[in-house]
């Protein structure tokens, strides 16, 4: 199921994480420049879904730059003052398989500004390079736990190996963020490089979001490719979403960043967010985590079923 109109209380989603430019590259094809970067990509996709978003990132005030604020703000993301004070604009080369997947090469600059804001947001979002990569991440790390008091917080880890030097230092850094975060997302892939274990057992990877679940997490989900999506609670709850079959994909460009903002929405939907809705979060119970994973898997089918990061609206589920 989806949720086609936009319900739960109003507030404001505080993204705080890079946004940069992709340089797609097809076998054969010319290279093509798109707005993207993973929290960005969060943000854009509750934009879309009828969320107050703001993003504190950091940008050029170059053509990329511009071309990412255009992005950005042509569906209703704001972007927090200051963030456009970086020298260059950062890039990823990501490059298009065979089997549709995405490899990516970095070019960054992460010095972002401490988010401020008058209004307390009702939830929190960071993850993948900007809550890793210095000086930037410290920055992250202190917005975490500041804003705490208000929001619920979500997290994904979305690993790079290139910049996360070896997987024990940045398990490490992940593990700091997960005890602060109420919701983690992640991928098999991910498990699999920070933990060195068996990517296709559920045994495996269930011992490791029962850990995050044991540093304080309320709910966890990985993602699976093929095998669809595995969700656990601190209430007990295990959910196993399968993947549509039917889904023609395009590429992968933006999947895992549209399944965390369906997850985001879902909540915000069943109006799990802000702290004062961390117990009742904690206490989930099936049907309604169901609900939200369901929804976050549709949200990221329309994505793969067309090229780039490009989140579907809230009409389009409709």
């Amino acid at each position: 199921m989806t949720y086609t109109t936009t319900t739960g209380r109003a507030g404001t989603a505080l993204v705080i994480g890079e946004a940069l430019v992709d340089v797609v590259i097809h076998p054969g094809e010319e290279p093509r420049e798109i707005p993207g970067g993973s929290p960005a990509n969060v943000a854009l996709g509750l934009a879309r879904l009828g969320r107050d978003a703001e993003l504190t990132c950091w940008i050029g005030a170059d053509a990329r730059g511009a071309a990412i604020r255009s992005h950005l703000e042509a569906s209703g993301v704001r972007l927090a003052p200051g963030c456009d004070g970086a020298a260059r604009t950062s890039t990823a080369q990501a490059t298009i398989g065979a089997d549709r997947a995405a490899t990516y090469v970095f070019d960054l600059d992460w010095n972002p500004p401490f988010p401020q804001r008058d209004e307390a947001p009702v939830l929190v979002h960071t993850g993948s390079i900007a809550a890793i990569l210095e000086p930037g991440a410290s920055t992250v790390h202190r917005a975490l736990e500041e804003h705490r008091a208000t929001a619920t917080v979500c997290y994904d880890p979305n690993a790079r190996p290139q910049l996360m030097g070896e997987p024990a230092a940045a398990r490490a850094t992940v593990e700091s963020l997960v005890a602060l975060s109420d919701l983690v997302k992640c991928s098999n892939e991910d498990v699999t490089w920070l933990y060195g274990v068996d990517a296709s057992s559920d045994e495996a990877l269930e011992t490791v979001l029962r850990g995050w679940l044991d540093l304080g997490a309320a709910l966890v989900v990985v993602t699976r490719g093929k095998h669809g999506a595995l969700a656990l609670s601190a209430s007990g709850q295990r959910v196993e979403v399968p993947a549509d079959p039917s889904v023609v994909v395009a590429d992968t460009v933006g999947a895992g960043d549209s399944f965390m903002g369906g997850l985001e929405d879902g909540l915000w939907c069943e109006d799990l967010v802000g702290a004062d809705r961390r117990e009742a979060l904690r206490s989930i119970d099936s049907a309604t985590l169901e609900r939200v994973v369901r929804h976050a898997a549709a949200i990221a089918d329309v994505t793969v079923s067309r090229a780039g990061a490009n989140p579907p609206t809230r009409a389009e589920l409709a």
